[in-house]
């Protein structure tokens, strides 16, 4: 093992065992397969009083080998309708993007990746995200002018996603 990935891997297994000992409230994290320290299952609950409430979304938190210094990758498996998740799953908020300068402009380096970013902090911004969909620059262009032109049919088809969710489980 390479010196980045190796750091990483310790870095990560700190990060795990905080979490077994330390649990938050709004999701849970483990391991995909205990041989691989550097992909996590991660079930997101939605939060409350939002209109994912009730929802438990599933996700896979891949870690790149240099991590921290560069951020993971966070994608959906459960089926979700969000302006700022692609249609294949992948988030797209600003901590999760390279650190420095962003080459469109569109966001200050201070809002990109850190290294002092945690899987909690990381989690608790999807949540976030969650919370109050970004539709200024959308991952979704689809879900983002339904959310502003159609509320209705936008809150209809979350709903239909959080019970698709919970049959789940």
């Amino acid at each position: 093992m390479d010196a980045p990935s190796s750091q990483a891997s310790l870095l990560l297994q700190k990060q795990l065992k905080d979490l077994c000992k330390h649990p938050v409230d709004g999701f849970s994290a483990g391991l995909i397969d205990e041989a691989n320290i550097f992909e996590w299952n991660v079930t997101i609950i939605g939060p409350p009083d939002t209109l994912y409430d009730g929802g438990f979304f599933n996700a896979i938190m891949s870690f790149p080998n240099d991590y921290p210094n560069n951020p993971p990758t966070v994608s959906f498996t459960s089926e979700i309708w969000h302006p700022n998740v692609y249609s294949d799953g992948k988030v797209c908020i600003s901590i999760l993007h390279p650190p420095g300068d962003d080459p469109n402009g569109y966001e200050l380096a201070s809002e990109r990746w850190n290294p002092v970013h945690t899987v909690e902090s990381i989690v608790l911004s999807i949540i976030s995200m969650l919370s109050s969909p970004n539709d200024e620059s959308p991952a979704n262009v689809e879900a983002a002018k339904q959310w502003r032109e159609d509320r209705y049919g936008f809150r209809k088809r979350v709903g239909r996603c959080v019970r698709k969710s919970q049959e789940m489980l």
